[in-house]
């Protein structure tokens, strides 16, 4: 995860959006409207995967960030083991079968690095592909959150996996303008991913 001030939020208190930027930025938004008698829920979602980030927001606005996650960066360096510790390297149990060892040993580098180079390669070939899964899986977990009793939220979300880009506008044009907004830019963040794909 990215640093709390690197991390891209945004947080609705019920329909209405009430911050968007970092995480920070959002928590403290998003306290102080509940410490100003917002409606609610007031919710916070993680902007490029839209999944909820639960935030305790007991205590002072300092107290409230310094409860927030911070990345891997920003934690304190962790004694390691043998290996490659300066490229961040894990070592993990990985099971096969004995003909996938004998073939593993018998590759250039052995087997950690064929295994490293074959997961490299299975990266570049379906890079295009997880980020069009990634942006659609956020849409559709936004849309559900947010827009899953609104009208015809069964039929926008079937014109959204089926990239009917028109009639998907014309479903969601009745609904709270923020969560039209963000529903639809999320719908083309996935749209331009499938695109950029193809």
């Amino acid at each position: 995860m990215a640093s709390n001030d690197e991390q891209a939020c945004i947080a609705f208190d019920g329909l209405r959006r009430i911050g968007s930027g970092s995480l920070a930025t959002v928590v403290l938004a998003a306290k102080h409207a509940i410490e100003g008698g917002a409606a609610g829920p007031v919710l916070i979602f993680d902007d490029r995967s839209s999944r909820p980030i639960d935030v305790d927001f007991r205590g002072t606005d300092h107290e409230v960030l310094a409860r927030l996650p911070v990345s891997a960066e920003a934690e304190p360096p962790v004694a390691r083991g043998p290996g490659r510790p300066k490229l961040g390297v894990v070592a993990r149990e990985v099971t096969l079968l004995p003909r996938h060892w004998d073939w593993l040993a018998s590759q250039p580098g052995g087997a950690s690095g064929t295994l490293r180079r074959l997961v490299e390669d299975a990266r570049r070939a379906s890079s295009g592909q997880d980020r069009r899964r990634e942006a659609s899986e956020a849409m559709d977990r936004f849309m559900l959150a947010m827009a899953g009793n609104l009208p015809d939220y069964e039929e926008a979300s079937r014109a959204f996996w089926r990239r009917e880009s028109e009639r998907f506008i014309q479903l969601t044009e009745a609904w709270p303008a923020d969560v039209r907004e963000h529903v639809r830019l999320l719908a083309e963040r996935a749209w331009g991913s499938a695109h950029a794909e193809a």
